[in-house]
């Protein structure tokens, strides 16, 4: 919000200048985003009178004046402004002086070969808001000549442009910030008196109905005759250019006044436009809900389709305006407007913010009732602005009709326990200069006394404290008033405590090796997943919730690939095709002694992984288990971890024949698998689609060894490699890993690596047997290896096969 100290001044005594001000409000909770000093944007610039204007002999455009500034001489000023003319007071900038917003010096200057000694200047080139194309006119007579211009034009102020919290909804006014000044600085309050209108009460044509007194707990709506709608004065224009408010004509401005000095909106409704929008010379106005497929066109010119949660004002139950919101641009206020009814009510601000949403649209009414507007000065601000409607626009009040469901006042005020040892132990020990202490029983009634508090000792050192109406959505509870005695005693008078010396962060080991580890899967390509832990019951040691909100989620997951598949199916389903993700989570189950959880990691690979497939005439290519394997081996390998796998048939959700189990150094890891045919067609998956889970305690406890987590370089040969194949037929149960360890283990000190390429069942294979080909690569580091060297080990290795498990050796 933006204060004009000129406006605070009045309100409250200000002791402070407007950069101590400042800062008292930031420290106290009000960020003060920007400080504006108008002063400086027309200093040096004078009132003067232009005596006389010439055409310029050499240009069209332009006009020698010659203006009285209230010095010895009169000035020849060149302007370029069609509406200067001779007998008119205008703003005149002297040689010297430096217009900021333009970021211009005056200095004497010849234009088109007519010297010019200033310049007349315009309220744009002062830092003013104008629709005027051309100088400024004042419109007073007899200006005294040579005078500062600022008083006139409202820029001899100083605007704060102040953050309030969300809390605060008090402080959206001048009276808010009035009393907070106060309180903080200790200056003496002057609030505006509002004293007693008259209603002459002629007539019965107006009614109020409310429909829903939860939504809109008061309403009161006053009608206004021989209204004379002109431009507002000068002060009153001035405040609200300085708050950011367009003035418009002196009734909608008075609205936008009070709307700023109380925090009150108010809206005007032309009486007559309401008359003829009800169809009725009888009117009632009215607060309902919208109902679905109403429409209306509001003061922005949009036209709106509302929703239910629209909370509207009628006039004989036609919709005239979105209450708290904005008003109806069918029943403005315009220059013709001779009748009005004065709208001033208090709105939910639960139904407000529903209403604002619900049409997309925010104004500086639904910024305040969203917040929560001071339920107690209603009626102290309605008689502000009819005061000001009657003395402005010459109005003669002749109705007034109120709606009022609020609760009794006398529970406005609630009442709230206060300790000062509770306060003492919060706040810890106030710094004294040499020494520390403790707030004292004084100091706590001096600062809730300032915040319009009735402070009543209950007790020894404790207290019952009256909150005041207009903060009681913020005051609440005893930690409410500490925060506040905090706050206006002054954060930085408390002692802090900092540690002895700093130290640089860290994660924990764990935490770094998962991250590591979600970076390592993303790499694969797998896009990380986030499922609730609550799931349906019906499953086998499931952790069933005695209170659950949902009786579809009162279970807990007891692994994370049920999870997965599902998320996979709804992915297909809405037409994103095959999910490639992972997620690490917690798990829980049920045994014999009790409760038990840990976390885990899981991932999903399915579809065809290849980037375009004009190569394949379009056709899918699905992912085999060796190349899903492939993934997290890639995962495995990047982490240093030396997984085994073993088959493994006891999931009935994977595939019996390509399924296996996952161990490091005799520990079970997890499983990996392709899932089961028959799910895959009741899930509606495609071919292929393989899952994984794994043990986080145990992957972790693998990762946490030196030889895992420091990497060591092993020195490379420069020495050429010899290669050997070997071929043989072996049983189908004997796994290639299986084999792989046998021939590492009698290669070993020259063999460098063993790999698979080739595996054949068919013609010309024994039956229950499969032939199997490997490539044996020999490498020494210091020498190159002959034929003499090689056959031996390579020898071993084939009587190590034969021996171990009884192969047919074909080469």
């Amino acid at each position: 919000m933006r204060i004009s100290l000129n406006w605070l001044q009045e309100l409250v005594e200000l002791k402070l200048s407007h950069e101590e001000l400042a800062e008292t409000l930031t420290l106290s909770g009000f960020e003060v985003e920007d400080i504006e000093d108008r002063r400086t944007w027309a200093n040096g610039v004078v009132v003067g009178k232009v005596l006389e204007r010439q055409p310029h002999p050499n240009a069209d455009k332009l006009s020698v004046c010659q203006v009285d500034v209230g010095g010895e001489e009169i000035l020849n000023i060149v302007c370029g402004a069609a509406n200067v003319r001779a007998d008119i007071y205008v703003p005149v900038a002297t040689t010297g002086t430096y217009l900021p917003n333009i970021d211009l010096k005056i200095k004497p200057a010849k234009l088109r070969g007519v010297p010019s000694q200033g310049m007349i200047c315009s309220l744009k080139e002062l830092g003013l808001p104008t629709d005027v194309d051309g100088i400024h006119i004042f419109s007073q007579e007899n200006l005294p000549l040579g005078s500062d211009v600022r008083p006139l034009l409202g820029l001899d102020d100083v605007i704060l442009d102040v953050t309030a919290t969300a809390n605060r909804a008090d402080a959206l006014s001048m009276v808010g910030i009035a009393r907070e000044v106060t309180a903080l600085t200790g200056g003496k309050l002057s609030l505006p008196e509002v004293g007693e209108v008259s209603i002459n009460h002629t007539g019965n044509n107006f009614a109020v109905r409310v429909g829903d007194t939860q939504a809109c707990p008061a309403y009161i709506g006053t009608v206004i005759e021989q209204v004379k709608i002109a431009p507002s004065p000068q002060w009153l224009q001035q405040r609200l250019r300085a708050a950011g408010v367009r003035p418009i004509n002196n009734v909608v401005d008075i609205t936008n006044y009070v709307l700023l000095e109380w925090g009150q909106p108010l809206h005007a409704f032309d009486g007559d436009r309401l008359k003829s929008v009800g169809e009725n010379e009888k009117l009632t106005v009215g607060v309902r809900f919208a109902n679905s497929g109403e429409s209306l066109k509001t003061l922005d010119g949009q036209t709106r389709t509302l929703s239910t949660q629209s909370l509207l004002i009628t006039a004989n139950e036609k919709p005239v305006a979105l209450a708290g919101v904005m008003g109806g641009e069918e029943t403005e206020v315009h220059a013709g407007t001779q009748r009005l009814v004065l709208e001033a009510a208090l709105f939910d601000s639960v139904a407000i913010r529903r209403s604002s949403r619900s049409v997309g649209l925010r104004s500086e009414a639904s910024g305040r009732y969203e917040r929560g507007v001071n339920r107690a000065e209603l009626e102290v601000a309605t008689r502000r602005a009819l005061s000001l409607i009657s003395e402005l626009a010459e109005g003669v009040i002749v109705n007034q009709e109120i709606s009022d469901t609020r609760p009794d006042p006398s529970t406005w005020s609630h009442a709230i326990a206060l300790r000062l040892d509770r306060i003492n132990q919060v706040l810890g020990p106030i710094d004294l200069g040499q020494d520390t202490g403790e707030l004292q029983e004084e100091d706590v009634e001096r600062i809730l006394t300032a915040l319009g508090c009735e402070v009543t000792p209950s007790g020894e050192r404790t207290w019952i404290v009256s909150v005041p109406p207009y903060r009681y959505r913020d005051l609440e509870r005893e930690i409410d008033l500490i925060e506040e005695i905090a706050r206006l005693y002054g954060y930085d008078n408390f002692c802090d405590t900092l540690p002895q010396k700093a130290e640089a962060g860290y994660l924990p080991l764990d935490q770094e090796l998962i991250r590591n580890l979600r970076a390592f899967l993303r790499a694969e390509g797998l896009t990380e997943l986030i499922h609730y832990s609550l799931v349906k019951p019906g499953e086998a040691r499931q952790v069933v919730l005695s209170n659950p909100l949902f009786a579809e989620y009162s279970a807990l997951r007891t692994d994370l690939i049920a999870g997965l598949i599902d998320a996979f199916q709804y992915n297909l389903e809405q037409g994103n095709g095959a999910l490639n993700g992972f997620e690490i989570g917690r798990i829980f189950w049920r045994e014999e002694e009790g409760l038990r959880e840990a976390d885990a990691i899981a991932g999903i690979i399915g579809g065809d992984r290849t980037v375009g497939k004009w190569s394949r005439n379009g056709r899918e290519q699905s992912l085999t288990w060796f190349e899903a394997k492939g993934i997290l081996d890639s995962v495995f390998r990047q982490l240093n971890l030396p997984v085994e796998y073993q088959p493994d048939r006891r999931d009935p959700r994977l595939h019996p024949g390509r399924t296996a189990s996952l161990w490091i150094r005799g520990n079970s890891l997890g499983v990996f698998g392709q899932l089961h045919p028959q799910l895959r067609r009741e899930k509606g998956l495609p071919e292929s689609v393989y899952v994984f889970q794994l043990d986080g305690d145990v992957l972790l406890d693998a990762l946490d060894r030196d030889e895992t987590l420091i990497p060591v370089f092993h020195p490379y040969s420069t020495y050429p490699a010899s290669d050997r194949d070997i071929a043989f037929f072996a049983p189908v149960k004997v796994s290639v890993s299986e084999i792989e360890k046998v021939i590492t283990k009698a290669g070993k000190g020259l063999l460098e690596s063993v790999e698979v390429f080739d595996e054949y069942r068919g013609e010309n294979v024994p039956d229950g047997q499969r032939s199997l080909a490997f490539r044996l690569i020999y490498r020494a580091s210091d020498r190159t290896l002959t034929d003499a060297e090689v056959e031996p080990v390579h020898n071993k290795v084939r009587e190590s096969l034969v021996e171990k498990f009884g192969v047919n050796l074909r080469s």
